[in-house]
């Protein structure tokens, strides 16, 4: 594979280099799943072009272009004159390759129960929201192609990566020779069966999070609810270390009569850590259904009408009004008193989140169990903004938004007090006395106790220096 690797590096196949060779048009034209602009963006036949037809488009290329470290590397078919590729193999980032099966198309056959998956905008997401800080064990819970183990590698001492299907560990493997990883440890099995008396420092996992009554993709699908998601939330507890963290994507259902966040929250309230959930989208039953039909290549099927209407059936007899994705995060504290925050951030975040999402679940933690605010030195966080609407002429404004500008950019509308005290505090002096002289100068009556500023603390507005 060393031989491969030079070969994909010294010919530019990589993401910029794959990018600049299609050009905007291709490029936009294959996020569509389209493939003939970039057909006619590699017709030239040079080696970036055969490396590009072959690995990522699939195409059969004519046996003379292919170098020998490609015919030799056991993932190629020849045929007659041609060659053909046996799997997906894509560029990611930090000059790192994954290796899956290709993404089925309409008119391809069936897909296999043993499918691959490779690296997409659900493998990013997760890679964005994990911690950047150093650890000395991380465990990849379903590696799947092995494309986290890819983001860990410079960040912990240990990987260990499991997956129920040992076909996802053969390729993952590949995955990771190909990348220049070595040292991780596959192991086959379900959930947290193949490491069931270790602990980790950080547990990271894109889990089978799809809800579908059919369970037949072991991929994407883990059953008929939410359940997986919710155990694996359970029993990631015990398998983190003091100080452990664990991030996971998942999907919930919202329920009529129901309020998810009582829903998810519950999840979380069971592990004794602290916790943090986002809902990033919910998309209604028939969007999604058709989004995961699109994903199966069903779309125009034989059988696809009555997969639907089986699909939006199990949906309405559980009174499914929506399905939440999101983000969630543990941390094994230690703590008798945990908390646990649900929130729907559906606006763009700065990215990668896990540049801070420490610093978040710090915030968190803080606002919950500080004991004494009136003696706490707040300061305001950097990038703060201050937005004031109304009438023109007015003295007074109609509202007051404080927005972020760094970070999760949140905005929360607040009062005349708040808005004077994000103007003057920095840390010297303690909130009780200064929420005191905030109150006289407005003289409007406002009166603000320090323990109604947690929430505004919890979500970054304010923190406490010291």
């Amino acid at each position: 594979m060393e031989r491969l690797r030079e070969l994909l590096l010294e010919t530019g196949y990589t993401i910029d280099g794959v990018r600049d060779r299609l050009g905007t048009v291709a490029a936009s034209a294959l996020a569509r799943e389209e493939l003939v602009p970039a057909l006619r963006a590699t017709a030239d036949g040079d080696p970036l072009a055969t490396l590009i037809r072959l690995w990522w488009l699939g195409a059969a290329v004519p046996a003379s272009r292919v170098p020998p470290a490609v015919l030799e590397s056991g993932l190629v078919t020849v045929d007659g004159d041609e060659v053909r590729a046996d799997v997906h193999l894509q560029p990611w980032e930090t000059a790192s390759y994954v290796v899956s099966d290709r993404k089925v198309r309409p008119g391809d056959p069936a897909i296999r129960a043993d499918h691959v998956v490779g690296a997409g905008g659900a493998s990013a997401n997760l890679a964005q929201l994990v911690t950047r800080r150093p650890v000395g064990s991380a465990l990849d819970l379903g590696t799947g192609c092995g494309v986290q183990v890819l983001h860990l590698a410079g960040r912990a001492e240990e990987i260990t990566a499991t997956d129920v299907n040992p076909r996802a560990l053969e390729l993952a493997r590949l995955s990771w020779r190909l990348s220049g990883v070595s040292g991780v440890s596959g192991k086959v099995g379900s959930m947290f069966e193949p490491v069931e008396d270790s602990r980790f420092d950080l547990i990271v996992s894109n889990p089978p999070f799809v809800i579908s009554p059919g369970g037949d993709l072991t991929y994407r699908e883990a059953g008929a609810d939410d359940g997986f998601c919710a155990d694996l939330v359970r029993q990631a507890a015990r398998h983190l270390n003091p100080g452990g963290q664990a991030h996971f994507l998942a999907n919930w259902l919202h329920v009529a009569g129901e309020d998810w966040r009582d829903r998810v929250g519950g999840w979380l309230g069971e592990t004794g850590c602290d916790g943090w959930v986002v809902q990033r989208d919910v998309q209604d039953p028939a969007e999604y259904v058709e989004l995961w039909l699109r994903d199966a290549a069903e779309q125009g099927t034989p059988g696809y009408a009555e997969h639907y209407d089986r699909w939006l059936s199990w949906f309405a007899a559980h009174r499914v009004e929506g399905i939440g994705f999101g983000w969630i995060t543990l941390r094994n504290t230690g703590t008798v008193d945990p908390v646990v925050r649900v929130e729907e951030l559906t606006h763009q975040v700065e990215l990668p989140v896990g540049g801070y999402v420490d610093d978040v679940m710090a915030a968190i933690a803080v606002a919950h169990r500080a004991k004494d605010l009136d003696a706490a030195l707040l300061k305001t966080i950097a990038g703060l903004l201050d937005e004031r609407v109304g009438l023109p002429g007015a003295e007074d404004p109609m509202r007051i938004t404080l927005r972020q500008t760094r970070g999760l950019r949140r905005s929360r509308d607040v009062g005349t007090v708040e808005a004077a005290l994000a103007g003057v505090c920095d840390g010297q002096l303690a909130l009780g006395p200064l929420l005191n002289v905030i109150a006289e100068l407005v003289g409007d009556g406002e009166i603000l106790n320090a323990d109604a500023l947690r929430p505004l603390i919890a979500e970054g507005y304010f923190e406490i220096s010291g």
